[in-house]
């Protein structure tokens, strides 16, 4: 026993088990403890109590960076500011005051699909959704790609007159986000008032590269990045990532969708362009999604109210065209898991067909039952997904999901590459949601996103067009086929399906 002893300073080594031992379980403790506290469904709780207790230390610190999606802090800051924000809004809506035409307008242009089934889906997203209704009169045009965004992006930045609004996940280091940087400066150094917010998780190669440094002082430039992680102020939460891509342009021009800013989303020889949808707006949601991107800039910057909510923000414009939209805002704050309960919503309500397609598929419970239901009654339901993955273990946790979807009546495609980054949902012939979120954990419940709800048959039809073009693309997959893979396959899998919280 002597040879035990004087180990680590003197001490006998069972000593110093014992004490990891009890550090260990204390530790598993606290975190039962806070999942206890904040209810989540059992198979992620069980998830990062397993993690917590078999990887000592490392389960705890993916916890605390990863599992905490419900801050009530982070959340309530974020909600407060939300109603501050909305309730200056609203004092300025009345009589003569600035944002008087802004009312007129909701009350004017408020509107209803024409199919009676969509109307009764409509009402229902009004609980949900009620800061922003369903308007009319408003003009969509699809791009694919940046080959046809950015081009359409940078047009509207140039013709800049008074402001300029720019909000994105990823800006990229590269030639193409210095190319969007330069036309900002420029216009800021010609009087024209900027604001750039950016995710900095998101954009981490260009913070870490010092692309943003550049562009700090020049005058009517303003660039903030979005993250509510501080190690420095022990704030350790990595995920609620600001997840929307908005530009507006003078309050009358808009764009939003699926495409961040980088090469990547542009054909190069030898590489095409990462397929993905965005989509440019005029009419009177432009002014909702002005007023989702100043409620942002208003909560993460601390600027005045007074100073974003001004006439030339929300300029008098009339009616565009015939698309009925409203915007699908969500985040873990004040519009918690809206559009995971718009999804389920619109896929119940389907007579013929859903038609949807995704990058990421790591769905919730509800949604993954709701797919199933549809076509278990009839439904013709589609899911079409990337062959190809930028993240491989996102593309196994969602194929766990396969043979229950496919036993059900699910037909499910993979497109062949280059990789889908859109994300798309067709409900019958009448409504297509459209915007950044992911059918993923993440984006239902993590992420600040913005999707469309939009009811028009052109701008049905043409999606579902380019949507039918992707499947030419792509290859069904069976279910006599899918069960004949490997034994090592379907563990791999499921092992990254046990990761879905954090992926």
């Amino acid at each position: 026993m002597n040879e035990w002893w004087g180990l680590l300073g003197g001490e006998p080594a069972w000593l110093w088990v014992t004490a990891a031992w009890s550090g260990h379980i204390l530790v598993f403790l606290l975190v039962a403890m806070h999942l206890l506290r904040h209810r989540r469904e059992p198979t992620s709780a069980l998830f990062w109590l397993l993690l917590t207790w078999f990887l000592p230390l490392f389960g705890a610190l993916a916890y605390l960076a990863f599992g905490i999606y419900r801050i009530p802090r982070k959340g309530s800051q974020k909600r407060a500011a939300d109603v501050r924000f909305k309730a200056e809004r609203r004092a300025l809506e009345d009589g003569n005051m600035p944002l008087a035409f802004w009312r007129s307008a909701h009350e004017a242009l408020t509107a209803e699909p024409e199919d009676p089934d969509l109307c009764v889906l409509n009402r229902a997203m009004d609980g949900i959704l009620e800061d922003y209704p369903l308007l009319g009169g408003n003009t969509v045009e699809m791009l694919v790609d940046g080959d046809e965004a950015y081009p359409a992006m940078l047009a509207a930045i140039r013709a800049a007159r008074h402001h300029i609004h720019l909000q994105t996940f990823i800006l990229a280091n590269d030639a193409v986000g210095r190319e969007f940087l330069d036309a900002l400066a420029a216009k800021a150094r010609a009087g024209v008032r900027v604001r750039l917010l950016y995710d900095r998780f998101g954009s981490t190669y260009a913070v870490l590269g010092g692309l943003f440094r550049r562009y700090r002082n020049i005058p009517n430039m303003e660039l903030a990045g979005w993250t509510q992680a501080n190690l420095l102020k022990r704030q350790f939460q990595f995920n609620l990532r600001n997840h929307r891509k908005l530009l507006v342009v003078d309050g009358v021009v808009a764009f939003t969708g699926g495409v961040n800013i980088g090469e990547a989303n542009c054909s190069q020889p030898g590489h095409p362009a990462i397929r993905d949808y965005h989509f440019r707006l005029t009419g009177p949601a432009v002014h909702e999604l002005q007023f989702s991107f100043l409620r942002d800039w208003y909560y993460f910057t601390g600027a005045a109210a007074e100073t974003l909510l001004v006439p030339e923000h929300f300029p008098a414009s009339p009616s565009s065209g015939h698309a009925r939209v409203r915007v699908v805002n969500s985040g873990p704050a004040s519009e918690m898991e809206a559009i995971r309960d718009v999804f389920f919503l619109s896929i119940i309500s389907a007579r013929h067909r859903v038609l949807a397609m995704t990058p990421y598929f790591a769905p919730t419970a509800d949604l993954l039952q709701a797919f199933r239901a549809a076509a278990r009654r009839g439904v013709d339901v589609c899911l079409l997904m990337p062959q190809e993955n930028n993240h491989p273990y996102s593309k196994l946790a969602g194929q766990a999901y396969y043979d229950d979807l496919l036993s059900a009546g699910v037909r499910i495609y993979e497109r062949r590459p280059p990789f889908i980054h859109a994300k798309a949902m067709l409900i019958d012939d009448g409504l297509a949601l459209v915007g950044s979120a992911n059918l993923d954990i993440r984006s239902l419940r993590l992420n600040y996103e913005t999707n469309l709800a939009i009811y028009d048959p052109a701008t049905v039809l043409g999606l579902q067009q380019r949507l039918e073009d992707e499947l030419a693309q792509s290859h069904e997959i069976t279910l006599g086929q899918w069960r004949r893979r490997p034994h090592w396959r379907r563990s791999l899998e499921n092992l990254c399906n046990l990761f879905s919280p954090v992926l």
